[in-house]
């Protein structure tokens, strides 16, 4: 079985999720997924999670060993940082956590 390229990756997940935004990054094994869709709305992260999954179906299990993601709705994107899109608070970019306003203590 051949590995899939982000390319693949991102097309199925386009393909059983209609996104306003995705981005899909990785080496063949290991993925990291930027998913946009108004369908996260009212979701927690673990049901935006399994959306995503219900998505990839059978090749989540026999294809893709590793996928991070980052679930956001339309309005949580917009708003969102300009730098990488990563919202403050997760593990962004190094200028990203370096401007980051919450200081946890």
């Amino acid at each position: 079985m051949t590995e899939p390229t982000p390319d693949e990756v991102r097309g199925y997940i386009a393909a059983g999720l209609p996104c306003t935004h995705l981005e899909v990054q990785g080496d063949g094994r290991h993925f990291f997924a930027t998913i946009v869709s108004a369908e996260f709305e009212g979701l927690p992260r673990v049901r935006r999670h399994q959306r995503v999954y219900v998505a990839l179906g059978d090749r989540m299990r026999e294809q893709i060993h590793a996928l991070s993601m980052k679930t956001l709705t339309p309005a949580e994107f917009a708003a969102a940082p300009a730098a990488g899109g990563a919202p403050a608070g997760s593990a962004a970019t190094a200028a990203g956590t370096a401007a980051a306003p919450h200081h946890h203590h």
